[in-house]
C-alpha cells in the first residue's frame, strides 16, 4: 500500500475508470438432424487479420503522455530513476486516465527520433527531456505537432513558446538566500563565481538579487576550478575589502576549497552563501569552513518519504532529480480532468496562479515558461543542514 504521507496534499480527487470487458452476444441457430448424409463441409479461408499499425496500440480512454529521458548511455541511471518515480506517481494517484510511455533520448536517432516516435504513438504532452540541448533538438518537432514540453532542465534560456522549464534554477535559489541574509543583517555583498554558463547565470542572478534586496554590491569575481587560481582570486577580492557576505556559486570540493580560502583571510565573521547545488551534497556539513553558511533549495522532507517507498519498490535509492518525474506525472494527472483523450493538451492549465504541489513543494509556471518554486533556507551546522526559514506552502497569487 502506498504511503499516505508521500502523496501531495492536493484537495482534488481522481476518477477511477476501470477497463470494461465487452462480451459478444452469441447468436445460435437450432440444429436440424439430417435424414441423409450431409454434404462435405467446406471450410472458408481464414479471414486476414486487421492491419497492425506501427507503434503502440491506440487508446481512446487514456491520455497519451511521453516521458523523454535517457534510458541508455552515461545518464541512464538518472533517466531510469525519473521514469520509475513517474510511474510511482501514476500508481499512487490511481491515474488510470493517463498513460505514460518512456522514450529513450539517448537511443538510436537521439532525442529527435524519440520525439517523433512519441508523436506517432499519439502523445499529446512531453515530460522531459533532461538536458537543455535535447530540448532544443525536439522543440521544432513538438511545436509543429502542437505538443507542449515540460522539461526537467534548469536552463531558462530554452523556456517559452510551449516549452516549460521545471528544473531547479540557480537564480531563484540565489535570490531567496540573498533576501534572507539581507533581512538578517547582511549589507555589503560579494561573490566568487566559477567560469562557464552556470557561473554567468549565477552572476546575473546575484547582481539582480542584491539590488532587489536593497544591499550594496561590492564585487563579483570569476575563478578557475584550480586550487592556486582559487587562492589568487580570494586574495584579490580580500584586497578590495568591505564586504560582510559572500556567495560561492559552486558545489562539492570546489566550494570547500573556496570556503577554506575565505576563512583563512577573514578573521572576522563573514557570512558565506551557497546555491541549490549544496542541497544534494550532505558531506559539506563535515567541513568546518562551511559551518554557518546559508543556502536555499526545495525541501527534502517529502522527498525523503518518497525515497523510502522508492527503495522498497525498486530495491535501490533514487536520484534526487527523480522528484521531477514524480511531480510532472502528478501535474499530468491533475490536468487530465479538463483534457479529453486524443485532444490537444490544455496548455492554459499549466498557468494556474495558485500553482501546484508535489514532492518538491509548491511551484507554478509563469507566462515565460519558467517554474517559480517555494524554497526554504538552510544553515550548515556540524553534521547536518538545519532549516532556518521554511518554504511557504503556496502562492498568494
Amino acid at each position: 500500500m502506498a504511503s499516505h504521507q508521500a502523496r501531495p496534499q492536493w484537495r482534488w480527487s481522481f476518477a477511477r475508470i476501470g477497463a470494461l470487458l465487452m462480451m459478444a452476444a452469441l447468436a445460435g441457430c437450432q440444429a436440424v438432424v439430417p435424414r441423409t448424409e450431409p454434404p462435405p463441409v467446406i471450410t472458408p479461408p481464414p479471414t486476414p487479420p486487421d492491419t497492425i499499425e506501427g507503434g503502440i496500440p491506440r487508446d481512446q480512454q487514456r491520455h497519451r503522455v511521453a516521458l523523454l529521458v535517457p534510458m541508455s548511455g552515461t545518464n541512464a541511471g538518472v533517466g531510469q530513476s525519473i521514469a520509475n518515480a513517474a510511474n510511482m506517481a501514476i500508481l499512487d494517484t490511481g491515474g488510470e486516465r493517463v498513460r505514460i510511455t518512456t522514450y529513450d533520448t539517448a537511443g538510436p536517432g537521439g532525442p529527435a527520433q524519440a520525439a517523433r516516435a512519441a508523436i506517432a504513438d499519439g502523445s499529446r504532452l512531453f515530460l522531459g527531456p533532461l538536458l537543455a540541448e535535447d530540448v532544443r533538438l525536439i522543440a521544432p518537432i513538438a511545436r509543429q505537432a502542437q505538443v507542449p514540453i515540460v522539461s526537467f532542465s534548469n536552463d531558462t534560456s530554452v523556456a517559452g513558446e510551449g516549452i516549460f522549464v521545471m528544473g531547479f534554477t540557480p537564480g531563484q535559489s540565489i535570490e531567496r538566500v540573498v533576501a534572507y541574509a539581507r533581512a538578517n543583517g547582511s549589507q555589503r555583498f560579494a561573490a566568487l563565481i566559477p567560469e562557464g554558463v552556470y557561473g554567468q547565470r549565477a552572476s546575473a542572478a546575484f547582481t539582480d538579487a542584491v539590488n532587489r534586496a536593497g544591499g550594496t554590491l561590492v564585487a563579483v569575481r570569476t575563478f578557475e576550478r584550480d586550487p592556486r587560481a582559487i587562492q589568487r582570486t580570494v586574495a584579490q577580492l580580500h584586497g578590495e575589502g568591505g564586504y560582510d557576505t559572500i556567495l560561492i556559486a559552486d558545489g562539492g570540493s570546489t566550494a570547500e576549497r573556496v570556503a577554506a580560502a575565505i576563512r583563512a583571510v577573514h578573521t572576522d565573521g563573514v557570512t558565506i552563501l551557497g546555491t541549490e547545488l549544496w542541497n544534494t551534497q550532505p558531506t559539506l556539513a563535515n567541513n568546518a569552513a562551511l559551518r554557518g553558511a546559508l543556502f536555499a533549495s526545495v525541501s527534502d522532507r517529502t522527498f525523503d518519504t518518497m525515497s523510502q517507498r522508492y527503495r522498497a519498490r525498486f530495491t535501490g535509492a533514487p536520484y534526487r532529480l527523480s522528484s521531477l518525474g514524480y511531480d510532472a506525472a502528478l501535474l499530468a494527472v491533475r490536468l487530465s480532468r479538463a483534457w479529453e483523450p486524443g485532444a490537444p493538451f490544455p496548455m492554459a492549465g499549466l498557468l494556474d496562479d495558485g500553482g501546484f504541489s508535489g514532492v518538491d513543494g509548491a511551484f507554478r509556471f509563469h507566462d515565460n515558461g519558467i517554474a517559480e518554486r517555494a524554497l526554504e533556507v538552510q544553515r550548515i551546522q556540524p553534521g547536518n543542514f538545519a532549516v532556518v526559514d521554511p518554504a511557504p506552502s503556496g502562492f498568494g497569487g
